[in-house]
């Protein structure tokens, strides 16, 4: 197991990157608009739909959000914490309107009551409010967003997303393999773009606009925009890389 630091947001991640969910129970339904959550907010992440985000919990009102959630439904937000959260982390600071609202789908709780848990991503939720509350952690109401269906056929830009991702590899020397279950066939459109923003991206502004963008073309328009623009980059630093 290996371990990579979150910051100081009372958690760290483990088992790597967040990657694709398994079959499991289904997501959040359409017939549910309106959500009260816990949150948790962390720096430089963006949690997204279709995706497994495992987690290290040691601070003491995230042990104690999760301690609390088990028993219930196991759902919570993540959050992004917005530039300049450093000065009130202990308080209240000022969190991404958008975030993603996911279930725990595998928990371990540790001696010392730390947890490890694994998260499944299961839909966008816009923040109306935040709730009184007497829990150590923060307690929202939430609204879930649907996407907005495509009115053209997005194979092209899809086949795009997985040209450039074979690029990219091939210029940092991984594996052509690597990102296989993210760009399998038979996903929708959204749910690859989600998949690799999450996994490739290395800007959380960017990987937030994404998350922002319920236009399903639009968000893979930009996808491919931010690709290009990294494989550009990765080839720059790389000129034998000429593929």
């Amino acid at each position: 197991m290996t371990c990579s630091s979150a910051g100081s947001a009372g958690a760290t991640w483990f088992w790597g990157r967040p990657r694709r969910g398994p079959p499991g129970p289904p997501p959040i339904t359409r017939r549910v608009t309106r959500l009260v959550l816990p949150i948790f907010p962390l720096p430089e992440l963006t949690f997204f739909p279709h995706t497994l985000l495992p987690l290290h919990i040691f601070e003491a009102r995230y042990r104690a959000m999760v301690t609390d959630v088990l028993p219930r439904d196991k759902r919570l937000a993540l959050v992004g914490l917005q530039p300049g959260y450093e000065q009130s982390y202990a308080g209240k600071p000022p969190v991404y309107p958008v975030g993603g609202v996911g279930e725990i789908v595998k928990w371990e709780r540790l001696a010392s009551g730390r947890y490890n848990i694994l998260l499944r991503g299961d839909a966008r939720v816009r923040i109306e409010r935040e709730l009184p509350t007497d829990t150590l952690y923060r307690v929202v109401s939430t609204r879930c967003l649907e996407e907005t269906s495509p009115t053209r056929d997005l194979d092209p830009l899809v086949e795009r997303v997985r040209s450039l991702c074979r690029r990219l590899l091939r210029a940092v020397g991984r594996p052509q393999e690597l990102l296989d279950e993210a760009l399998r066939d038979g996903q929708e459109p959204g749910a690859i773009a989600d998949q690799i923003a999450s996994a490739v991206l290395p800007g959380a502004r960017l990987r937030q606009e994404l998350l922002e963008t319920l236009d399903v073309d639009r968000r893979l328009q930009r996808l491919v925009a931010a690709l290009e623009d990294l494989v550009r980059h990765v080839r720059g630093r790389n000129p034998k890389d000429t593929g």
